[in-house]
């Protein structure tokens, strides 16, 4: 089986709804569209429709729906285009630029799309609060391709409690317990990125099936609190789950962490503000794409560092409990040398040199995360 690298976690459809075509090469300091996504070998993406916390109820569900239109508008052809979730929907929806991008729900179909030549993206919402306390908008979500959803963002929801949230529950709501059963029942992988330590030990307690962390890095390496704690991580694992692994510096490295927090983020937040107001504004995209520039200049931990986390990460979980889930189009800063995704395979020519063998390797880069779709 030749390498099917998948990353676990983009957040395309923002970059979408700002207005970005992905059937372009874009400009540094865009990360990823389809042309570096096929320049880097990477087969197929999990698009992430992110949930501000900002958003609540109504206004949080039109937002999850407003960006699977503009997924779906670059990606596919439409809602209407294939048949239901489970029924070949994935395959059904191709891109109508030379056919080279489809959305896939199953495994089979990332590798049907991958042997006619084509990009697989995986649909995630990234935030529950889109639900609601309406577990038929799950169902409704699942019928348009979501594969995955992220059970909170930065702050508590109708969920459970977020890791930068205020414990409001303690952990899991009640329907919360509810929501996790009806994933496990309808095959809607549970992801615990973003969850409190308390959340994510409740989910494992009570999943039926595998569970994921899609994107962050190892608590042990790194004290940030988004990262997993190596018990975690092992209880993960032990469930036939698999932890993605990410280049965003704050999650790499404390030391760039002390540097960053502080006056260096609050200037990238007040460069980005603007744009997310007015997407349509070239003075306001050209003030947040030099912000992000800038930062190439700041002194940042690179491939070796992303590659110390997944080693940590496998020494604890096994080979079959990591991949990978950049949070590309999600950061304003990468890992130095993984500015785009056409860079992912420098961290396998890495992992190479530290012993890794082919089939560790295909593991890692994919073929874990397609074991549980």
């Amino acid at each position: 089986m030749t390498m099917f690298i998948l990353d676990a976690h983009c957040d395309a459809p923002s970059q979408m709804l700002r207005l970005r075509d992905y059937s372009k090469d874009n400009p540094a300091p865009a990360q990823v569209d389809f042309p570096k996504m096929l320049r880097g070998g990477v087969a197929g993406s999990f698009f992430a429709l992110y949930i501000p916390a900002s958003l609540h109820g109504d206004a949080a569900t039109r937002h999850a729906f407003t960006l699977l239109d503009a997924l779906e508008a670059q990606v596919g052809a439409g809602a209407g285009a294939g048949a239901g979730a489970g029924a070949g929907a994935g395959a059904a929806r191709t891109a109508a630029a030379g056919a080279r991008v489809s959305i896939a729900t199953t495994r089979e179909e990332a590798l049907a799309n991958r042997a006619a030549g084509r990009l697989s993206i995986f649909i995630g919402l990234e935030n529950g609060s889109a639900i609601q306390e309406d577990l038929t908008l799950l169902d409704t979500l699942r019928e348009r391709g979501v594969r995955y959803v992220t059970l909170t963002h930065s702050q508590d929801n109708q969920i459970c409690d977020s890791c930068t949230g205020e414990g409001t529950h303690g952990g899991l709501t009640s329907f919360g317990r509810e929501l996790v059963e009806k994933m496990n029942a309808d095959g809607v992988l549970v992801d615990l990125a973003h969850c409190a330590d308390t959340t994510m030990a409740q989910v494992l307690d009570m999943s039926t099936v595998p569970v994921v962390y899609t994107h962050g890095c190892c608590r042990a390496l790194s004290s940030h609190r988004r990262n997993i704690s190596d018990s975690l991580l092992r209880r993960l694992a032990d469930g036939g789950g698999v932890a993605g692994m990410s280049v965003y510096p704050p999650f790499l490295s404390d030391e760039f962490r002390s540097r960053y927090d502080g006056p260096v983020s609050d200037a990238m937040e007040a460069a980005e503000a603007p744009f997310i107001a007015n997407p349509s504004s070239a003075s306001a995209r050209a003030e947040w794409e030099a912000a992000q520039l800038r930062m190439r200049d700041f002194p940042r931990p690179g491939v070796e560092e992303v590659c110390d986390h997944i080693c940590h990460a496998v020494n604890i979980a096994g080979i079959e409990g990591v991949g990978i889930g950049t949070d590309y189009d999600g950061i304003e800063v990468t890992a130095a040398g993984l500015e785009d995704v056409s860079c992912l395979p420098l961290i396998f020519d890495a992992l190479s040199r530290r012993g890794f063998t082919d089939d560790q390797l295909e593991l890692l880069a994919g073929r874990n995360f397609l074991r549980l779709l």
